[in-house]
């Protein structure tokens, strides 16, 4: 694998949550997890362009807090599911922590989108953004 450029990620955003610490929100977002403001980079404003309330939306994100050696969990941490390969599950914890996260736009301010629901914490860099193809 070439440690060139082409291969790196850089985000294009980053959640602004009232959830702060890993454990403290839901595991997926429609398990009551809060509206958050997607604030994105001023490089990648014009990338908004066409986007509107009620777009369904998948956000990418790089969930930054999780341990990439981590190759098999027991799903949702619960001790009575059987131990899985974790590219078999939604854990955070994989060697590339990549979140999917559907979404709908609540509102569009400037380089900020209200959308929601979403589980993500603070701070959490989004990597894309794309349309849900219906």
């Amino acid at each position: 694998m070439s440690n060139d450029d082409t291969s790196c990620l850089r985000p294009v955003g980053v959640i602004r949550s009232s959830i702060v610490r890993r454990g403290d929100g839901p595991k997926q977002g429609n398990e009551g997890a809060p509206d958050v403001w997607l604030e994105i980079e001023p490089w990648a404003r014009d990338g908004l362009m066409d986007i509107a309330p009620g777009d369904e939306l998948l956000i990418l994100t790089w969930l930054h807090q999780a341990d990439r050696e981590v190759l098999q969990v027991r799903p949702r941490n619960d001790p009575n599911n059987a131990i899985t390969g974790v590219l078999n599950t939604r854990s955070p914890d994989r060697p590339n922590p990549i979140g999917l996260h559907p979404v709908v736009v609540r509102a569009v301010d400037g380089v900020r989108l209200r959308i929601g629901p979403m589980e993500a914490i603070d701070g959490t860099p989004v990597v894309d953004i794309k349309p849900v193809l219906k």
